[in-house]
């Protein structure tokens, strides 16, 4: 079936659907590396709120400095109003996707291990089929309610020994919870949006959100002088994980739900949660015991039980 109009244009020969997924795995791959990255970062002595500060501080600089960079080649062709409707959503979603999701997810890397903490965000392909559902009436299939059930026995056989072992805590885990919840309803509610007004312009306007909301919470509960007080290594982490682990990854997800959707967009990202967990074993010298490695097998199934037509 030929894609609509309003479909993005195909790439480098391939279809608005594989390209779609390739952007989509390719964001994953980016969003995986993040977790490795802050907790490194931690090492240093750098707080989750200062961090997160300054990852979005280094990703607005990104944004505009690419965007001058298309001003300045007359790339920037003028764009249709924003309706209101849309800007309602943007703000909401903004603060829900890469603000508080953002937020949670940092504060519970204080306790949580990064391998432990990619598993349990690895539930938001499974809640956003289930958001989807409930918001706009996608039917739930026995299959999905199977998945379901894999994936959250496979969490809770992994967590398990993690929290024995002290690689997490109860009240980490819930921040962890939480911010998969807030991506979970991000992706739900952006698609729509994102056909709207295009993927470049909601990756910007979604991150200047975030950005300005982060900045406004420093500012309110902190003294600005830590933010220029870092040692070097939390700089050099906070800017590689600003590129790699959020604009890009950030405007590859939202280029991928323009063609396939964010049902399949999130259930493509099915391979983050592996990378991060080989690039703990490696740099983070984490380790799982072979029934949590059991337990990571039975999540993936489940997520992949929901790919299936």
């Amino acid at each position: 079936m030929p894609p609509s109009p309003a479909s993005p244009p195909a790439l480098f020969g391939l279809s608005p659907q594989r390209l779609g997924l390739l952007l989509a795995f390719l964001s994953a791959t980016g969003f995986a590396t993040k977790a490795v990255f802050v907790k490194l970062a931690y090492r240093h002595g750098v707080d989750a709120v200062t961090l997160l500060t300054l990852r979005l501080g280094f990703a607005l600089a990104l944004i505009g400095a690419w965007r001058l960079v298309r001003q300045l080649r007359g790339a920037v062709a003028p764009v249709a109003p924003v309706s209101r409707g849309d800007l309602g959503l943007l703000l909401v979603l903004g603060l829900l996707g890469y603000y508080l999701a953002s937020l949670f997810d940092f504060i519970g890397l204080v306790t949580v291990s990064a391998s432990i903490e990619r598993l349990v965000l690895y539930l938001y392909p499974t809640l956003t089929v289930l958001l989807s559902a409930l918001f706009f009436r996608t039917p739930v299939t026995r299959r999905m309610i199977g998945a379901l059930l894999l994936t959250y026995a496979g969490i809770a056989v992994v967590i398990g020994p993690g929290l024995a072992g002290a690689h997490a805590d109860v009240v980490g885990l819930l921040w962890i919870v939480a911010s998969t919840v807030a991506y979970a309803l991000y992706l739900t509610f952006s698609s729509g949006v994102i056909k709207r007004i295009g993927a470049m312009r909601f990756t910007e306007a979604a991150l200047t959100v975030s950005g300005a909301a982060m900045l406004i919470q420093y500012l309110l509960t902190r003294p600005l002088a830590p933010l220029f007080s870092q040692p070097w290594p939390v700089y050099g982490y906070a800017l590689i994980t600003a590129l790699v682990a959020t604009v890009l990854p950030i405007w590859m997800m939202a280029a991928a739900m323009a063609r396939i959707g964010a049902g399949r967009a999130a259930i493509a990202g099915s391979i983050g949660p592996v990378i991060t967990i080989v690039l703990s074993l490696g740099i983070l010298d984490e380790s799982l015991g072979p029934l949590q490695w059991l337990g990571v097998a039975v999540v993936m199934g489940g997520v992949s039980l929901v790919g299936k037509r």
